[in-house]
């Protein structure tokens, strides 16, 4: 092995390279330390050095070692976890000089890349955005319940946010702003029910406060689903004690989630308090720009307690939704008398006095029940939360949940080989997909996946059309969770067709946001955080959510091989989708052409023409393009289906003879704003807008990202420029394929020369400032579509990192952003690994990074599990049905229960 070793000292670092497993000759570096430098900042000087020199391992020869690392060093009056700052700047895994010792380098490097691979740590104590961006990656949940990875010591500060949120529980509030009356929607912050702490001899409840935190180190292990958070205290009065927590949402009794409390006094004996509380003086803090509303959700209507149990219920202010929160107390060791309970009026507290001596370890455990009245139909939420809390434990959790996760593994695992970096995070994006909607799959939740998953309150925990990102990930592994998320758009359907009654259209215009009900939840004006004033929001004309579903449907039954699903539900959905936009068109008998006005596309920047009165663009290329190519799913399902079938849902959707008619007729002539050169118009009258210098603006302001709100704070509108917050133009080219595109474009009688993609992609490349993290997942796939795979590469792995590093600058602090995660492992499979299934014939045609050597997962198509194994220069299959697939163009026959490799 290519190894390094480092000695840390107090000024410098000394590295040896060796070329031969840490043996002779070696080569010598010495870095020193710069105080004036953030320590991120002298540890770039160990990739600068090394540059162009392969490295499979990094030896530390002096570090720390703790029980939570052995790769902790301190330098310059600082400790910091070197080992996890060496594998995210150089990939390596990072060991210890005794582990190496004791178990050999390779066994020891080995081991450590396996333990990087499936754990999400983080070392120290954060503040601010940052700690809650560390919180919303750490969060635990089940799909009906997600717990932020914050301190269960910890309350809501500047620092510390511990959310808890429930799939579907929303509530409106109405707040003047103004002379304004703004209401608003949010997805609840429930009640703090994971509240634990300690206190020493009855002095007062430690809090999570830096002076008293000597170290701190939080852990979540993705393979068993479990955070576990171990914290050195030293109180002001000099005691010294070890606090380890463990949390665990509960994977199949999605209603509980448990922690284990464990406490080591290390210099004294005496007496331990242990405080548990279930907080119901509770807002919706999380997000900053959404203080000026009245964040007060619920009002608390009970509490009670009886042996180790406490109870309190709520009812959420306008929505109605009654709720019950139950946890329980107890301990593997004997106590000093009874549970001490006391309450006010949004709080109630336990107490347990425990005797300890030192050197001893004492472990509680607290277990919690959250029932509402969205789900609990058979009887009262506190009924059903005292049933399932007397039944509760952390060993059942902890049993029912490593089960689970073991299972969900197996089946829908990527594995990367040579690349721990992007192993870690792909695992990461797996296990959110999961916390954020698991219990969907029972059929027992009215609820979809909110933008920012169940980890916090940006976008108000509202139903975007990123579900778009996400769904064909859950259709490929999870079909009847994905199933579910339909049905919540299904039940809904009636609140779209009122939608487009009230803009004076037909059909089924589903809204931008979503939540409760499904009536639009969108804003008219939001806040500019530049110039802190309230700018005009027309994101309400992305109307092209309605054709992401139409999208998800059309995806989900493809794969899912579900065509009863499309004869109950999926085409009264489609055709009612289609009669919407049949009202919207226009047409020019001059031109003989339709065109689709009062819209926008994906590219929020562009929200209307400049100087103009009317709002929306007219024929934005990506919603013209996919509505044609619905129009051309329906005209082929009219065909494939019963005859009888079609015409009841036809005849219940009120889509007759002429409305087909007239579909056939729209899909062929729609307009489209194409130039010479073959650039396709990102709506009419594109190419009349300036563009801009994009570099005078870095210079002034650096981070240009949201170059919306610097253009309104300067008074200028991006209305008037050719830029774009993310893909919009080429968006088309991300959810169907080059074949499919190029046969609308050619069906709509454009004709386009050689090479229009590439120019298309560079064109509007150069016009993005990618000021959504979906910008970097289209654009990835669209230059590895071109054959560009640095380029795609580079936007991959920066969407891959982009919550892990928080790129946005503090947005992760209000939510993982679930659409990217869900994109990233759609890219990684079908554009990396090449493998399509998401049309009528399975196709496989690789484009491997240059740096993973495989790429190993499998896949649930039409009833039956495909396991693919992907390297450079060889495909193997295994299924277990006779089967006949494409691979590079060709046909290739599948064998069942025998694998089939192809070399390439």
């Amino acid at each position: 092995m290519r190894t390094i070793a480092l000695n840390v000292m107090q000024e410098s670092i000394e590295i040896a390279y060796s070329t031969n497993n840490n043996e002779p000759p070696f080569r010598q570096f010495m870095i020193t330390y710069n105080p004036d430098q953030a320590i991120g900042n002298n540890l770039e000087k160990i990739k600068v050095v090394l540059a162009g020199l392969p490295i499979d391992a990094a030896i530390l020869t002096n570090s720390l070692e703790y029980d939570f690392s052995d790769t902790v060093i301190g330098i310059n009056h600082q400790r910091i976890d070197i080992g996890l700052a060496l594998t995210n700047m150089l990939n390596i895994p990072v060991v210890c000089q005794r582990d190496v010792e004791e178990n050999g380098l390779k066994a020891a490097a080995e081991k450590k890349r396996r333990y990087n691979e499936w754990h999400l740590d983080y070392y120290g104590e954060y503040q601010k955005k940052r700690n809650y961006g560390q919180e919303a990656m750490l969060t635990v949940g089940n799909g009906y319940l997600g717990l932020r990875g914050a301190y269960v010591e910890a309350r809501a500060d500047d620092d510390n946010y511990p959310g808890t949120y429930v799939a579907g529980v929303y509530n409106q509030l109405t707040t003047k702003i103004g002379d304004r009356d703004v209401t608003n929607e949010d997805l609840v912050n429930m009640p703090n029910a994971q509240f634990l702490t300690f206190g020493v001899d009855h002095q007062p409840p430690f809090k999570i406060v830096s002076r008293d935190i000597q170290d701190i180190y939080r852990s979540l292990d993705l393979k068993h689903g479990t955070l576990t958070t171990m914290m050195r205290v030293q109180l002001s009065t000099g005691h010294v004690l070890n606090v380890t927590t463990t949390k665990m949402a509960n994977m199949q009794d999605w209603h509980q989630y448990a922690i284990k409390y464990t406490l080591t006094p290390v210099n004294f004996s005496g007496s331990i308090q242990i405080y548990s509380e279930i907080d119901g003086d509770v807002t919706n803090g999380n997000v900053d720009r959404y203080q000026d509303f009245d964040q007060h959700h619920i009002d608390i209507t009970g509490m009670s307690a009886h042996g180790n149990e406490m109870y309190l219920a709520g009812e959420t202010k306008t929505s109605h939704i009654e709720f019950t929160v139950g946890a329980n107390l107890s301990s593997d060791q004997p106590t000093d008398g009874e549970i001490q309970v006391t309450n006010d009026d949004k709080h109630i507290r336990q107490v347990l006095s425990t005797e300890v001596t030192a050197g001893q370890t004492y472990a509680y455990t607290k277990n919690v029940v959250i029932y509402t009245s969205l789900e609990t139909t058979e009887e009262q939420p506190m009924a059903a939360a005292s049933e399932a809390l007397g039944k509760a434990s952390f060993k059942q959790t902890k049993k029912q949940s490593l089960a689970y996760w073991k299972s969900t593994w197996d089946n829908f695992d990527i594995q990367i080989d040579n690349d721990i970096t992007s192993q870690k995070l792909t695992r990461v994006n797996l296990f959110h997909t999961m916390v954020s909607a698991a219990a969907n799959e029972s059929g027992e939740l009215d609820a979809s996946v909110g933008a920012r998953g169940l980890h916090g309150e940006a976008y108000r925990g509202h139903v975007f059309w990123d579900e778009m990102f996400v769904l064909p990930f859950y259709s490929l592994h999870f079909p009847k969770l994905a199933k579910q998320l339909l049905l919540y758009r299904y039940r809904r359907l009636d609140a779209a067709k009122d939608y487009a009654k009230s803009e004076n259209y037909d059909g089924a215009m589903y809204p931008w946001q979503s939540g409760e009900t499904g009536d639009e939840q969108s804003q008219f004006v939001h806040l500019n955080p530049i110039t802190h004033t309230w700018d005009p929001d027309n994101s309400r004309l992305q109307r092209h959510v309605s054709l992401a579903i139409a999208y998800n449907i059309v995806t989900y039954v493809n794969v899912a091989g579900d065509k009863k699903f499309m004869r109950q539900y999926g085409l009264e959905m489609l055709l009612n989708i289609a009669k919407f936009w049949l009202s919207t068109v226009t047409f020019d008998k001059k031109a003989d052409r339709y065109s689709i006005p009062h819209v926008m596309g994906p590219d929020e920047f562009h929200e209307n023409y400049p100087n103009s009165d009317e709002p929306g663009l007219t024929n934005n290329a990506y919603t013209n393009i996919m509505v044609a190519w619905l129009f051309n799913v329906l005209s082929t399902l009219r065909k494939e289906m019963k005859a009888a079938d079609f015409k009841a849902i036809a005849e219940k959707s009120a889509f007759d003879e002429k409305s087909l008619t007239k579909m056939t007729d729209v899909s062929h002539k729609l307009k489209l704003d194409i130039n010479d050169n073959g650039i396709i118009g990102q709506f009419e009258g594109y190419f009349k807008l300036p563009s801009m210098n994009f570099d005078n603006y870095r210079r002034k302001y650096g981070d240009i990202s949201r170059i919306d709100r610097i253009l309104k704070a300067e008074g200028k509108t991006p209305d008037a420029y050719q830029v774009a917050k993310q893909a919009d133009t080429l968006m088309s080219y991300y959810t169907l394929s080059i074949d499919e595109v190029g046969h609308i474009l050619g069906q709509l009688g454009y004709q386009l020369p050689k090479e229009y993609l590439t120019k298309n992609i560079q064109y509007y490349l150069n016009r993005t400032t990618h000021g959504s993290t979906l910008s970097r997942i289209v654009y990835s796939v669209l230059t590895e579509m071109d054959d560009n795979m640095d380029q795609s590469w580079s936007l991959f792995s920066t969407a891959l990192f982009s919550d892990y590093y928080d790129i946005q600058g503090g947005t992760t602090a209000e939510g993982i952003h679930l659409g990217v995660m869900g994109a990233t492992l759609m890219i990684e499979t079908r554009n990396y690994g090449g493998v399509d299934s998401l049309g009528p014939q399975l196709e496989i045609h690789p484009h491997l990074p240059a740096k993973w050597q495989r790429l190993h997962f499998k896949q649930l198509i039409r009833g039956h599990w495909f396991e693919f194994t992907i390297t450079h220069h060889q495909i193997s299959v295994k299924t277990d049905v006779k089967a006949t697939i494409q691979v590079l163009g060709q046909p290739v026959a599948l064998t069942p229960d025998q694998e089939t490799v192809c070399d390439y």
